[in-house]
């Protein structure tokens, strides 16, 4: 009787809340904010149960987050709508990754509305 290819993952709700906070950076850095998360995520994805669903989808946030800022920056020419745009993508940026940090200290899947899903 041999055992072959047994994973054993640990349950760290603790990570996973930093893996959301960490998409703060963006605020200080610029781009920390993908950087960071992207690296926890793959070098964890493995070994802590959990990691992958939250890094797949705070991946989806941040790649989304980048196509609308993109495309509210013309805006900014039809009558400042791409401000308004622009307001709206960073409030949203700023508090998502405190509330489903939150969710994932207390062991909830994430929840990202407006979230396009390139990665699944």
């Amino acid at each position: 009787m041999e055992i072959i290819n047994q994973k054993v993952l640990r349950k760290d709700n603790q990570l996973l809340a930093i893996t959301h906070l960490t998409q703060l950076l963006s605020y200080v850095t610029g781009c920390g904010g993908f950087i960071v998360p992207l690296a926890l995520w793959l070098t964890s994805k493995d070994t802590v149960e959990g990691m992958d669903e939250h890094g797949k989808s705070i991946i989806n946030f941040q790649l989304s987050l980048l196509l609308y800022i993109v495309l509210c920056v013309p805006g900014i020419l039809l009558f400042g709508l791409g401000i308004l745009g622009l307001i709206a993508v960073g409030t949203i940026g700023f508090v998502l990754p405190i509330v489903n940090a939150i969710r994932a200290s207390n062991g909830e899947s994430p929840s990202y509305f407006l979230t396009i899903r390139f990665i699944s």
